[in-house]
């Protein structure tokens, strides 16, 4: 077993539990173990960061400190935390003065940011680390016939000179990954669109309208399901449709995590967190069996 120190961040504990699951369930099979770390949020990538640049980069080199302790890379489910970190971590190896700034307030709990370790996203670890011909090798329960609407997401991709995880113009990774599992990824409008989530915050309509478009984009391409990687998205895309239907034209489309999708195509059994989705998905599984 290959162990990674695993940063959950603070979404899918509070708001989809359930993401953490399928993790833990289906990375063992591909001989990894998730070491939990006393971690604190990241801290998000937008507003810490815009308000005190340095307490941000101090904030989160204290949890890569944590993982350095034990070294142990890193691999995070959450796509704002992955930015943070792997952005702060490519900053303090590449900025020594920024190191030392950094690390005088690690002093003060007794910390010390070396640099020894790197930071990773579990879909690009799947994809890069695993492989597609391992993930396909795991199916049982092929996806055939099934049309899914991939969705990165921003700070999966972006800056894409830091997080080099894949074009962002033109990303296919997540469609191989989706394509490993016997289901077909498809084009639709807006494939490359925000789901709106930081929009929000001040403007919810616009918020709304924006993942909003993107669904019936993936409902006019016959999508079956939209598949993220990242749990804000999840949620923007999922409970977002209900909030959706207030303003807009009523949409149903499921949504998934792509770890549920594999630990489904592998025979896993995830119905209690199936439950906690805010958009029915029977329908997805009576079309998959």
């Amino acid at each position: 077993m290959t162990k990674y120190a695993f940063f959950i961040g603070c979404t899918i504990p509070y708001r989809v539990p359930f993401i953490e699951t399928s993790l833990r369930k289906t990375m063992p099979d591909f001989n990894v173990e998730l070491v939990d770390l006393p971690f604190a949020c990241c801290p998000d990538p937008g507003g810490v960061q815009a308000f005190d640049s340095v307490a941000w980069h101090t904030l989160a080199a204290r949890n890569i400190c944590l993982a350095e302790e034990q070294n142990l890379d890193i691999l995070t489910a959450c796509s704002g935390c992955f930015e943070t970190l792997k952005m702060v971590n490519t900053h303090l190896i590449s900025d020594p003065d920024l190191k030392d700034k950094v690390n005088e307030h690690l002093k003060e709990v007794d910390k010390e940011f070396k640099g020894s370790i790197k930071v990773d996203h579990f879909a690009e670890f799947m994809y890069t680390d695993v492989g597609i011909d391992k993930i396909a090798a795991r199916v049982e329960k092929p996806l055939t016939g099934i049309k899914i609407a991939s969705h990165n997401g921003c700070h999966f991709l972006k800056p894409p000179e830091i997080m080099q995880v894949d074009n962002p113009e033109v990303p296919v990774k997540l469609d191989h990954l989706i394509e490993a599992l016997g289901a077909e990824s498809v084009p639709y409008l807006n494939k490359l669109a925000c789901c709106g989530a930081g929009t929000r915050t001040t403007d919810m309509d616009t918020g709304l309208k924006i993942a909003h478009e993107k669904i019936v984009g993936a409902e006019m391409a016959q999508a079956d399901a939209l598949v993220t990687v990242c749990p804000t998205c999840f949620v923007s895309y999922d409970t977002g449709q209900r909030l959706m239907a207030k303003s807009f034209e009523r949409t149903n489309l499921p949504v998934f995590f792509y770890m549920e999708l594999l630990g489904l195509s592998m025979g896993y059994d995830f119905s209690a967190g199936y439950k906690m989705h805010s958009i029915k998905v029977q329908s997805f599984l009576d079309k998959v069996s």
